[in-house]
């Protein structure tokens, strides 16, 4: 090789040294950019394992599961931005929502249930009595303020024994002796167990007639009366009409069953509103107790007097064909009513439902009759 070419040789090494080297850096970067573009869809893809397990749990409530977040754009997803949490706003706002609708049906089912009992209580009340029939009268004006069959004939048991009563306290003086006959000791009872061989003052058994209920005093005082039970039911008979009770037919003065014997609601509140007008009668009505003269004790079996509210007096009257029957009167401030019923099955709370019923109805027309008024004037 002479001097020419080795100086060529020499000057052409440096650069090829160069160009190597040049290449073997190249090739040693390459791996730095793969590893950065392997990373960045790793961090765009790390909320994605915990979005499902949000979208899981609000699918369970039964709310529209929401999908992952969209990493496309590029964008970083942030631990705690609105994107993450909406979920859960979702689920507090279900929850939220879900309390106040539960609040807002437990609210209407209270104002219905309480419209419902309303409606029970002035509407639909002939629904809510075992009563066949009943009748609830102004006990000043006679007009009518309920009804339920109020002129069908049934047997009115000894509820009668208003006329009896009444007819003996304007017949009979107090003190006059009155004896008992064979048929007036036998009567069932209901009684107080009078004597032949004995006589008793018409007082007594007027009161035993009036507030024990007693069949055979019943019978002595009408004997007295009018020498026989029968003729005796026709001056009952007689008096009804008299008071306006024209379906009213009597054939005992005790009210026990008789073929033929009949009166209705309207008849027995007619009867006891006008029998009420007397003092005596309506003074005798109202006692718990008392004792007779003999030393007996009679107890009123009006239990109204001491169970419901307002009662004045009462007669309450019982036979397996007529079932319970009552008639009485009863006063709440200005308001008094008449009420009767026959043919039930659970007399006290026929009563107590009727009595209610029948002094709201009072007050209902009193507003209403106010209205008028003003809107006239």
């Amino acid at each position: 090789m002479n001097r020419c070419s080795f100086l060529f040789i020499a000057l052409l090494a440096p650069c090829v040294f160069t160009l190597s080297f040049g290449n073997m850096q190249a090739q040693a970067t390459l791996p730095v950019l793969s590893s950065t573009a392997k990373k960045a869809p790793q961090a765009k893809t790390l909320p994605q394992l915990s979005a499902p397990t949000i979208d899981k749990t609000v699918t369970k409530t039964g709310t529209k599961a929401t999908s992952p977040p969209d990493t496309s754009s590029g964008t970083p997803v942030i631990l705690g931005n609105k994107g993450n949490i909406s979920s859960v706003k979702e689920r507090v706002a279900k929850i939220s929502c879900t309390t106040t609708t539960k609040t807002a049906i437990t609210t209407k089912n209270t104002a219905k249930s309480t419209k419902k009992r309303k409606k029970i209580r002035l509407a639909g009340i002939n629904k809510h009595i075992t009563s066949k029939s009943a009748i609830i009268l102004d006990a000043e004006t006679g007009k009518t303020i309920f009804a339920k069959a109020p002129d069908n004939p049934r047997q009115p048991a000894s509820t009668i024994k208003v006329l009896t009563g009444m007819i003996a306290i304007k017949r009979l003086e107090n003190n006059e002796k009155v004896g008992v006959s064979r048929h007036a000791e036998k009567m069932p009872r209901s009684k107080v167990y009078l004597s032949t061989k004995k006589k008793y003052k018409a007082n007594d058994l007027i009161n035993s007639v009036l507030l024990a209920s007693a069949n055979d005093a019943s019978v002595a005082l009408a004997e007295k009366i009018a020498g026989s039970e029968a003729d005796f039911a026709k001056l009952m008979t007689l008096h009804a009409r008299l008071w306006g009770a024209k379906n009213t037919i009597c054939r005992t003065a005790s009210g026990l069953t008789a073929k033929g014997q009949q009166s209705t609601a309207r008849d027995l509140a007619q009867i006891f509103r006008h029998a009420m007008q007397d003092k005596e009668f309506a003074g005798r009505m109202k006692r718990t107790k008392v004792k007779t003269s003999y030393g007996k004790l009679l107890r009123n079996h009006n239990r109204a007097l001491w169970q419901v509210d307002g009662a004045l007096a009462g007669k309450t009257g019982y036979t397996n064909l007529a079932r319970q029957t009552y008639v009485g009167q009863f006063q709440r401030g200005d308001d008094t009513i008449v009420v009767a019923i026959m043919g039930s099955e659970t007399m006290w709370t026929d009563i107590k439902r009727l009595v209610d019923y029948g002094f709201k109805k009072k007050e209902q027309i009193r507003v209403a009759q106010l209205a008028e008024t003003k809107t006239e004037s």
